[in-house]
């Protein structure tokens, strides 16, 4: 049996590059750059080395230079299974410097990730709707004022755990609602992908 190691190897040295669906190498959603469970072996409370976050510094070919929070620098490389999300799912050439990003792959004995998934602004906000509109839902995050832009044929709200629906009407204000989207760089302000509210 062919390991997520070895299919992402045979991917960056090229051997298998293109071969290799993304979706073979595990769920690829959104919701599984928050969910993703450590790598196995990783101890509590180290860092997971299959995993970099910081935001992009420079982009070149197929390789991103990420500064992290803690200001260690990653060097990410996208082979041809890796997956990118930017509000959905997007090419490469939408990395771009200053963005966010959450990337999950298999660290490589040079120290790069070779990148499984890759998550570029994604946010993931709970607070109360101040207020709403048919472009826009504003919220309260923590007594901090969020913008979320509604983007046709794109957001979507889910309500009490039903199916998802474009009518983001369901939403009222004071709910309180979780949102799932991409952070526009350096503002208070976010795209939606999904908005859930529990009732």
């Amino acid at each position: 049996m062919t390991s997520r190691r070895d299919l992402l190897k045979s991917a960056l040295i090229g051997t298998g590059a293109g071969v290799v669906a993304a979706t073979a190498l595990g769920s690829l959603g959104p919701e599984a750059a928050f969910a993703a469970e450590p790598a196995p072996g990783v101890e509590p409370g180290t860092p997971d080395p299959d995993f970099a976050e910081g935001r992009i510094r420079s982009v070149k070919d197929d390789t991103l230079l990420v500064l992290g929070s803690n200001m260690v620098f990653h060097t990410i490389r996208v082979v041809g299974g890796t997956s990118l999300w930017k509000l959905g799912p997007v090419g490469f050439d939408q990395a771009k410097p200053g963005d966010g990003l959450y990337a999950r792959g298999v660290r490589m004995p040079d120290g790069m990730l070779a990148a499984e998934s890759v998550w570029l602004n994604i946010v993931n906000i709970k607070g109360h709707v101040k207020n709403i509109t048919r472009e826009k839902v504003h919220l309260d995050h923590k007594g901090q004022d969020i913008l979320c832009h509604v983007v046709a044929g794109t957001s979507v709200a889910i309500h009490a755990g039903g199916p998802s629906s474009g009518d983001l009407s369901v939403l009222r204000v004071g709910q309180h609602v979780q949102v799932l989207g991409a952070w526009r760089p350096d503002t208070n302000e976010v795209d939606i992908a999904t908005v859930f509210s529990p009732h």
